[in-house]
């Protein structure tokens, strides 16, 4: 799988206005990392600051045995990405972070082509649960999954429908959960299913409680910078 190509156009407008910034302030860099996928109709933004995540651990993360048959049909339909804003980035903070104040802000970005019946089937609900974290599903199921998974104290902060732009649909939810008995998470999600059905692409921000709030104006510049575009020849 190919790392993400950052977008040399807009790479390119952020470099030459930090340049120009320069010579005013004496030094200045970009202040953001500009990312597309491999198909260039899922792209955001963040911090110049955030690392990203060395791909290989990611799929390590992602499908446990990047070597096995389905990890490999997986990774044929799928596109990641990863960034994370502590000063020693790891795969694993994607569901937890560092304790205390030290927690920082990960984003994780998942690009998936449907398949012929998932594109049949796909919901607003099924976008909910796209990051593979469960946030629609029925009640009693909850209850279920608590009891047999590591997945405990669901709590829906917000829920929003989002502006049909384009054909293109979307859903972000904002929710806490306590996962693999550690302490509880914040995720900010958001999920977009393309003008033509084929394709849903999400993006999933982790921080501790306390981080999210005090990070809050931050994360929202990235959720608002994932966007998805329609491509007139994909």
């Amino acid at each position: 799988m190919e790392k993400p190509r950052v977008r040399a156009g807009a790479v390119g407008t952020v470099v030459g206005a930090a340049m120009a910034a320069s010579l005013l302030s004496g030094c200045a860099g970009p202040e953001y990392t500009y990312v597309r996928d491999d198909s260039g109709g899922t792209y955001f933004k963040v911090p110049a600051s955030w690392r990203q995540i060395d791909q290989k651990t990611l799929d390590e993360a992602v499908y446990g045995e990047t070597e096995s048959a389905a990890a490999q049909v997986q990774k044929q339909l799928v596109w990641t990405t990863a960034f994370d804003a502590h000063s020693q980035p790891a795969a694993g903070h994607l569901l937890q972070g560092s304790p205390g104040a030290d927690d920082q802000p990960f984003v994780f970005v998942k690009v998936e082509k449907l398949t012929e019946d998932a594109q049949n089937a796909v919901s607003l609900n099924q976008l909910r649960n796209s990051a593979g974290l469960y946030v629609a599903v029925p009640q009693e199921t909850r209850k279920k999954m608590e009891e047999a998974t590591a997945y405990k104290g669901f709590e829906l902060l917000a829920d929003e429908v989002l502006p049909v732009s384009d054909g293109v649909r979307g859903v972000r939810s904002v929710f806490n959960y306590r996962l693999l008995g550690g302490p509880v998470q914040t995720f900010d999600e958001t999920a977009y299913l393309s003008a033509d059905g084929t394709t849903v692409s999400t993006l999933l921000i982790r921080c501790s409680p306390a981080c999210y709030r005090q990070r809050a104006a931050e994360i929202d510049t990235v959720v608002k910078s994932f966007k998805v575009k329609h491509l007139i020849n994909p």
